[in-house]
């Protein structure tokens, strides 16, 4: 498996422009501009665009935002190290093979490194000198923590756990910080603050690509994300030990903090609304409806000309993530679970996943379904799963609802679930189940698949067979404006 082409964020932008995937924006406004215009590049523009904000108001030249940075196919196989040859559905499995055998590399610890450029302690520390957006009208209010990473080690067992949490720009030295309940960040601070101490983290605002996927995917307690990152580059990442807290700091981030979590009896504040995933604002009437923990920072550090990485997260007509990794984590997670002849999987949004399958026996439909809902790439957060034949590409939602329109008989082909494993952030918990702590939902299958029993009656297929379809798109691309294939 090939190793990535970059070592840092700033290497990923250039790879990106040599390749015709950069759009430099100038003098657009932090105050709301910045997200919508994210958001109507994510929503109205096929394989959108990286974004990156420049000469933002209020604010120097150089001292930048990125948005957008693995939306479209190419640049998230860029980011992999992936061939920029293949289909979505192939980079999919490939990107979760490469995931499946990364070997762990240990990152290496150096004296300097550039985001020690710049150096800001105790009074110097404000966190507004840099242009963090507000992304939505009704956000609580600044986020400079989107495309993050917080950094604590486990103080039993010296496990240090690197994770992406949104985090709210409250004064020039204090963050807001939202952890979701059994999230392993939340699980060390909560051992630091069982003892009445406050935790000491590491956060970066702009780090490089495959160190952010690593920072926000689901891996075991325990299991050390430097090292995963290590083994997805081929080569070691270079960290600085923090001169406060001892914890490592990626050498080449953007941005970069030292601090503390105090225990939130000693300090918390209102967090949010925030815009989130599902398409609607958590905090306030939503999330926990509690305080939340609070990072006071002790000390800031940045390169010159710093980049804020921007992910905040858009509705789910608006995607910034081409390839959605999980899929092919799924994938082999099925497979190890004896599921036969898997044609493909894709997630389209957390909330729907696509299992396409070649039937070879009566239940096998049902037997993958039931299988989704208790994998660990797939078991939280979701709403639907959709089961289909293998003649339907799951990454194309066209042919997937063609599938649900025609194959799905409501009275017999919809299995629905209750007491699923969900999350504070879904719209549609009752507000008791909230209050309550009773963080599950349910779960619906639609098996739009032709029934096994009469699926040589069913009728044929008039589409355009597959291969056909490619060979004339290659063939007439200068003529009409097809998309790749």
């Amino acid at each position: 498996m090939s190793n990535v082409e970059y070592n840092d964020l700033r290497e990923f932008i250039e790879l990106c422009r040599q390749h015709g995937e950069l759009k430099e924006i100038n003098g657009a406004d932090w105050n709301l501009e910045v997200g919508a215009l994210t958001e109507a590049t994510a929503e109205l523009i096929n394989d959108p665009p990286m974004l990156l904000f420049d000469q933002i108001k209020g604010y120097p030249a150089g001292f930048r935002t990125l948005s957008l940075p693995i939306a479209s196919h190419k640049r998230a196989a860029l980011a992999l190290g992936l061939s920029l040859n293949k289909t979505k559905l192939e980079n999919v499995r490939l990107g979760a093979k490469k995931i499946k055998e990364a070997k762990s590399i240990p990152p290496v610890e150096v004296e300097y490194g550039p985001v020690m450029e710049n150096v800001l302690t105790g009074n110097e520390v404000d966190l507004f000198r840099f242009p963090a957006p507000i992304y939505h009208s009704s956000d609580g209010g600044r986020y400079i923590g989107t495309g993050d990473s917080l950094i604590n080690r486990d103080p039993v067992t010296g496990y240090v756990n690197m994770g992406t949490y949104r985090m709210q720009l409250h004064e020039r030295n204090l963050l807001g910080l939202w952890m979701s309940p059994g999230q392993q960040a939340r699980q060390i601070c909560q051992q630091y603050w069982d003892q009445g101490k406050s935790c000491p983290v590491v956060a970066t605002f702009g780090i490089d690509p495959l160190s952010f996927m690593a920072s926000h995917t689901k891996r075991p307690f325990g299991s050390s994300e430097f090292d995963f990152i290590g083994g997805l580059r081929g080569r070691p990442l270079e960290v600085i030990k923090g001169p406060i807290t001892g914890l490592p700091i990626p050498a080449h981030a953007e941005i970069a903090i030292e601090g503390e979590v105090p225990p939130p009896t000693e300090e918390s504040r209102e967090e949010g609304p925030f815009g989130e995933w599902p398409g609607y604002y958590s905090g306030g009437t939503l999330g926990t409806g509690e305080l939340q923990p609070v990072i006071r920072v002790k000390a800031v550090y940045y390169r010159d000309n710093p980049i804020i990485l921007s992910e905040a997260p858009l509705w789910p007509g608006a995607s910034k993530r081409a390839l959605p990794l999980h899929a092919g984590l799924l994938w082999d997670q099925l497979e190890s679970a004896g599921i036969q002849d898997i044609s493909g999987v894709f997630f389209h949004t957390d909330y729907m996943v696509v299992v396409s399958i070649k039937q070879r026996y009566a239940g096998h439909a049902k037997q993958t379904a039931m299988a989704v809902l208790g994998c660990a790439a797939s078991a939280r957060n979701g709403r639907y799963v959709v089961i289909v034949d293998e003649d339907i590409d799951p990454t194309n939602m066209k042919e997937v609802l063609w599938a649900m329109k025609t194959r799905v008989d409501p009275a017999t082909d919809i299995d629905t679930f209750d007491g699923a494993w969900s999350t504070p952030l879904d719209p549609r918990m009752p507000p008791e189940k909230r209050e309550s702590g009773d963080y599950t939902n349910s779960r619906a299958v639609f098996y739009a698949v032709r029934p096994f029993a009469w699926r040589n009656k069913f009728p044929k297929s008039s589409r355009t067979e597959r291969e056909l379809l490619e060979e004339i798109v290659r063939k007439y691309q200068s003529v009409l404006p097809f998309p790749n294939v």
